[in-house]
Order: structure tokens, then sequence, then C-alpha cells
């Protein structure tokens, strides 16, 4: 069975410059992160708050943690000293919460709006006319001061139909455009989109995702 590191290499060879890898380590042990840590990866993506506050303090401190799962509101502050990119903020009161919780340990912490286009009714997110629409009528970049929001974050459609999948990437692609040329107008770190897993990056990267998740390519399958 091919090595966590020989997997990785695998993986960061057929990412272009300028696409950021998140190795997705949920589920797995401390030891498989050691030697992607190892390697030289350096950004691992958790989905379970407990789960990142006991990995989070036995790795380096220089690895960057990224929440790539649905954030209950009563588990931000688990995860605030650590995180350094949540990728799944799915409604205003959220990015009030995770802004009130990061001025209270004193941080500026980096999100992305999850934006929902996939088929499945069970994904978060908002959609795409809550975006455009009706965001900008009740909040403002202004408005919060220790959260930045870096960019959007979505998931294609659970199917085998590449078409369908590369539709839905381009769609993501065209909110965060149009969002970069509305409300983050001028907005210089307003610059991610996070699309794109084990089954489908290269279509995404091909739709424009600037940050890839990739777990199962990478660690094998899931340990528990």
């Amino acid at each position: 069975m091919p090595s966590v590191t020989s997997r990785l290499l695998d993986i960061q060879s057929r990412i272009p410059r300028g696409v950021t890898l998140v190795a997705v380590s949920k589920f797995h042990p401390v030891e498989a992160i050691r030697e992607a840590y190892d390697a030289g990866q350096r950004d691992f993506g958790e989905s379970r708050a407990q789960e990142l506050a006991v990995k989070a303090p036995a790795m380096p401190e220089d690895v960057r943690w990224h929440f790539i799962g649905h954030l209950q509101t009563n588990k931000v502050r688990q995860i605030m000293p650590h995180v350094s990119l949540i990728h799944s903020i799915d409604s205003i009161r959220l990015l009030r919460i995770v802004d009130s919780e990061a001025a209270r340990i004193g941080r500026t912490v980096d999100v992305l709006l999850q934006v929902h286009v996939a088929r499945e009714e069970t994904k978060f997110g908002f959609t795409p006319d809550e975006l455009l629409a009706e965001l900008p009528a009740q909040w403002q970049p202004a408005d919060t001061s220790s959260v930045r929001v870096r960019g959007v974050m979505g998931m294609a459609s659970l199917t085998d139909d590449n078409s369908r999948i590369a539709a839905d990437f381009s769609e993501i692609a065209r909110v965060f455009r149009e969002l970069r040329e509305g409300l983050f107008a001028g907005v210089a770190t307003f610059d991610t989109i996070s699309m794109g897993m084990s089954d489908d990056f290269g279509i995404a990267i091909d739709a424009g995702s600037t940050m890839v998740r990739i777990g199962t390519d990478i660690f094998g399958a899931r340990e528990y």
C-alpha cells in the first residue's frame, strides 16, 4: 500500500502553482498527519470541533488548521484558538458569532462563505441569490472587525455526471466573481475559491478553484 508521503507527493505534482492543497485529515490519527507534515504539508482540514481541539496541540504550531465541516454555533469557541480558516460560514448569525469569539481572544480569523449549489438538500450554505441580493442588505464587511472574509467555498452535486459537476463549480466561481465586483469591491484579500475534493478537484481547478480539499487520495480510507 502506498504511504501517506508518496500519495501526498503524487497529489502535489498534479496541482498547479497558485492552488492551495488542504489535506483533509478528519478521522485520521495524528501519526498520519505528522507523516504528511514531515513531507512538507502545512494545511490540514478537520470537520469536528472536538477532534480539532485534540489534534492541534499535538502538532507543531506552524500547522494551518482549516475547519471544513458544518460549524454549530455552540462549537465556535472550541475551535477559535486553533483554526486558521473556517470554510463553512453558512449564515450571518454564525458570521457574527465567529467575529465575537475572535474578538474575545484578540484574534482575526479568516473565513469563507459557503455557497449551496448542489442538488442535495442536505448540504448547508447560502444560495447564490442569498449571497448576491440579500447579504449586502444585512451585512457589510465593516460590520465585523475580527473576521476577514476571504472568499467562498462550495461543493458540487453528488453525481457521476462531470458536466453537472462542472456546471456547479462554474456557478460557485460566478458567485465569487460577482461578490468580488460588488460587496467586496476593492478588498484585496477576497481572493479564495475553495472547491474540489478527491474525485473532482481537476474539474474544480479548471473552473477557477484556488484551494482544493483532498483526503482519501492522501490518507486512504477513513479509519473510524
